[in-house]
């Protein structure tokens, strides 16, 4: 028996268990984008694949419904994947193990890719009913939103008519997206030389730490352990000398990082006044993040020496470039309240044989803040002598004043519910800018259902506010203009 065979709407979680049965990780879609055109070859509706993974599915308009404007409705097929340390996966191969736990859908020990399978499972479900009244539907699956929004930048959008936009890919219930912050991904470089040493090694953990979305969760004050290992490093390096030789933390730029390590090499005598160092820094943070990180922990212990270690000078490039890499909010919005303008996070860092190696996502509703953060960055890096490049840059979705697609779901919405729903914008990325850029005139607005601890092992679906999304957007649907 599904663990989701009692949950309601029963087609949504059908086809949500088969997207969950499924490997779909950014980068490896090609099963998930595969079952979505199966889906569409075994129902007879026009369909196309593209090289990168993406799916378009049409349906044409019900009887009576063939003048209205088309609909696009849209979401991502790929996940952040994620687990616990003693949760044996191998996530380009095995399916997501979910189970009930009263009114969410978990996954046993990883994300759940409720971001963003809910919201194909909910399209496929639409477009599986040949029951309910609609105008033409353009289903739209992109890929490898959570690395770039890769997929959507490469979209064809020649097949689409429709210039009014439904994103699903949106975290709370009841409140309804009209624009969302531009970004772009740096990947910094800082070359390093190593030499031989026979030094005793020990090893820097810093674990215990929330992480959470660099977008939705970088307001909640959160310590970034990348960020982090850079301030331990700077005062360990400030008691005595050491070598590094390795470093490492996150796997993902858009996830704020929850655990890092770092191997160091340091003469015999100084090994207990590191340690007494460490200890200190580890009551300091206990006491600073008492509120938003209060596992957080920061351990010293000795290690197998050897091998080889970063040079002296290479040494304090690197620590230098982690402890002065800015990280989180850098500025909030004046005209928003509560919304913030601008971020960075440091999600992947990893100190290599030739080089450390770092990759942040840049965020800013404003296009002069995202290079501004960009520029800072690099000249960072230039100070050690290191490099920045940017990729996956995408455009902020701004707030239309006019919205014909916005005013009918808030109608739609009040007349269901008994009160309108909020009107937000997001810091977080959605694809909706880059429609908006192919889509000349395109009305959008972004909604989901409520969903917890995107990106993290914590991740949970709620079942009942999934329905009220679902039968809000049939009914959307129906809606003649």
């Amino acid at each position: 028996m599904s663990a989701l065979e009692n949950c309601r709407p029963e087609k949504v979680f059908h086809f949500f268990g088969q997207i969950c049965s499924v490997p779909h990780g950014s980068g490896n879609t090609k099963a998930i984008s595969d079952l979505c055109a199966r889906f569409a070859a075994d129902r007879g509706l026009e369909h196309y694949q593209d090289g990168v993974n993406n799916v378009i599915i049409i349906k044409e308009a019900s009887s009576g419904y063939e003048n209205e404007p088309a609909v696009i409705l849209q979401g991502h097929m790929d996940m952040v994947c994620v687990k616990t340390a003693d949760r044996d996966i191998d996530f380009t191969t095995d399916p997501i193990s979910v189970f009930v736990d009263g009114d969410w859908v978990r996954a046993d020990r990883t994300s759940l890719g409720g971001d963003n399978g809910i919201a194909v499972a909910m399209i496929m479900a639409i477009l599986d009913d040949d029951a309910l009244p609609h105008p033409r539907i353009e289903a739209v699956f992109t890929v490898d939103e959570e690395v770039g929004m890769d997929g959507a930048a490469a979209l064809d959008v020649t097949p689409l008519k429709g210039r009014r936009l439904i994103n699903l890919d949106s975290e709370e219930f009841g409140e309804f997206t009209v624009g969302c912050a531009g970004g772009l991904r740096a990947d910094c470089t800082v070359p390093v030389r190593r030499e031989k040493c026979a030094l005793p090694h020990a090893v820097i953990t810093i674990d215990g730490l929330r992480g959470g979305h660099s977008g939705m969760e970088i307001d909640k004050g959160r310590a970034s352990a990348n960020a982090l290992m850079g301030r331990v490093l700077n005062a360990l390096y400030k008691t005595a000398p050491f070598r590094l030789v390795s470093a490492s933390g996150g796997r993902l730029d858009n996830v704020i990082c929850s655990a890092a390590t770092a191997e160091i090499a340091a003469d015999s005598g100084c090994l207990d006044a590191l340690k007494a160092e460490a200890a200190r820094i580890d009551a300091a943070l206990k006491h600073e993040y008492a509120s938003s990180d209060e596992g957080v922990t920061v351990s010293f212990a000795p290690a197998e020496g050897g091998g080889d270690a970063v040079c002296a000078e290479d040494t304090g490039k690197v620590i230098y470039a982690l402890f002065c890499s800015p990280q989180g909010v850098q500025e909030m919005s004046m005209a928003i309240p509560g919304l913030v303008q601008t971020s960075l996070n440091m999600g992947v860092m990893k100190l290599e044989s030739d080089a450390l190696r770092c990759s942040f996502s840049v965020r800013s509703s404003f296009g002069t803040q995202k290079e501004m953060l960009f520029d800072r960055l690099t000249a960072v890096y230039a100070a050690v002598g290191g490099t920045v490049t940017s990729r996956s840059e995408y455009p902020a979705w701004e707030y239309a004043v006019d919205s014909p697609l916005r005013d009918t779901m808030v109608k739609v919405f009040t007349d269901m519910f008994g009160h309108e729903p909020k009107i937000v914008a997001t810091h977080g990325g959605l694809e909706c800018g880059l429609f908006a850029e192919k889509l000349p005139g395109l009305d959008c607005v972004a909604l989901g259902p409520d969903l917890k601890a995107v990106h993290s092992v914590d991740e949970r679906l709620s079942i009942s506010s999934t329905e009220k999304i679902f039968e809000l957007v049939k009914a959307v649907l129906a809606a003649k203009n």
